[in-house]
């Protein structure tokens, strides 16, 4: 969440940025809550520095009549603190309610924008395949090649749901191992993380784990939710510690399942393998101080671009436009891969995103550092997804597809994956 002196400070400003996200925000609410919760923290300081003088009061010689006045003031003043106590606590949790509602500010070059539509193109990398013949989606190229079996999979767990069949269970393996590699090379602490992990955690990262406009899967009466990202399981790392800033930046990437309800989403673009209700994916997160932030965010775009410019897969560069940001980010970058099967004539497709929260999540999981003063401060924390399994086999499957129907390997996953190329049977 965003410091709430700071929301007080710069309220014209944060309800600036709240519009440009297209949110819905009681700014003005959050700073009534916030004086009032000061107001009532004063009161009982009051009160108990009064009660502390009436106990020494009663510690000295004096008349009958005097102590029992002090003791019938004693009495007033603890009542009086435990309903000022009581007000402070559910004033307390309505405002950490509602400033949890407020956004991270946006970064002042990121376009406004409401929809992936407004998101400002900066670079494109390969070339864009020319075919001889009509390309065809994965989904026909997976099932012609007993690659992949979507209808098993809806009889045995439901829709969006499938099974990697052959070929395809190796090229994920290869894919993941050689994202992997690559940014271990870049100096990433490989992990495999839980898949589950509890509610709070998922709140401090910025996720809603209940409700009906929640992507999450609650496990019920458990506390705890099917994770969508290892963003969450990596993010809540060090939830509650003090870093030792000699350690900084910190640079996790983490394996994992990742599990999304995918309510309501429908159309030609959520087919096949691009939007499912399970997936691996490796993430790289790094915890930082505020000022090693933005070198690092450009530093995750970049292995990002690596990974898939090495694969020989044409993408462009999104700078992601403020009503698509998602409340913790503060800049967001997309990686689009051009998708030959997508629609009529091909388009491009979200391959990985990578984001700067600053303090934002760091606020809400009280994850903090000391600094060179001797102060503690939070950390900044970013993200970046290394590679999304399922929508890589897709770009691959789509883009080294041969006028047969076979697919062919990029070059640099050959020796990850022992063959060059997937013939039909």
């Amino acid at each position: 969440m965003l410091d709430l002196k700071f929301i007080k400070e710069n309220a014209d400003a944060v309800k600036k940025n709240v519009a440009d996200r297209f949110m819905t925000v009681d700014v003005d609410r959050v700073i009534e809550l916030y004086d009032r919760r000061n107001a009532l923290i004063s009161e009982i300081d009051g009160l108990r520095q009064k009660r502390n003088e009436n106990s020494k009061k009663m510690k000295g010689p004096m008349e009958q009549d005097e102590r029992q006045k002090l003791i019938k003031e004693g009495k007033k003043l603890k009542d009086d603190i435990a309903s000022i106590e009581k007000e402070h606590s559910e004033v307390e949790k309505e405002l950490n309610a509602e400033a949890g509602r407020v956004p991270n500010m946006a970064h002042p070059d990121a376009p406004v924008g409401k929809e992936d539509k407004d998101n400002l193109e900066i670079s494109r990398s390969g070339k864009v395949p020319e075919f001889g013949f009509k390309a065809r989606d994965h989904i026909e190229l997976g099932s012609e090649l007993d690659l992949m079996d979507f209808d098993t999979a809806a009889r045995v767990s439901g829709p969006k749901f499938y099974y990697l069949k052959n070929e395809a269970v190796i090229l994920e393996m290869a894919l993941s191992r050689y994202a992997i590699d690559m940014v271990m090379k870049h100096g990433f602490t490989p992990t495999i993380t839980p898949d589950i992990a509890k509610e709070e955690i998922l709140e401090g990262i910025g996720f809603n784990p209940r409700g009906d406009e929640s992507n999450i899967y609650n496990i019920e009466d458990t506390g705890t939710c099917l994770v969508g990202t290892a963003e969450i399981t990596l993010g809540g790392y060090y939830a509650g510690q003090i870093i030792d800033s000699t350690k900084l930046p910190i640079k996790m990437a983490g394996l994992s399942h990742c599990f999304r309800r995918e309510a309501g989403a429908a159309g030609q673009y959520s087919k096949g393998l691009y939007r499912v209700h399970q997936f691996s994916k490796i993430e790289m997160f790094v915890f930082c101080k505020p000022e090693e932030a933005d070198d690092i965010h450009e530093k995750l775009r970049s292995i990002e671009e690596e990974i898939f410019s090495t694969l020989d897969i044409p993408f462009r560069v999104v700078d992601t436009c403020t009503g698509d940001l998602g409340a913790p980010a503060y800049r967001k970058y997309d990686l689009e891969a051009w998708m030959p099967g997508r629609g009529d004539d091909g388009d491009w497709g979200e391959i990985t995103s990578t984001s700067n929260c600053t303090d934002y999540q760091a606020r809400r999981l009280g994850i903090r550092y000391k600094d060179d003063d001797g102060k503690n401060k939070h950390v900044y924390m970013l993200n970046g997804t290394a590679i999304a399994l399922s929508r890589a086999i897709i770009a691959i499957i789509e883009n080294f597809q041969t006028e047969d129907g076979s697919i062919r390997i990029p070059e640099k996953l050959v020796p990850y994956t022992g063959f060059e190329i997937i013939k039909r049977k």
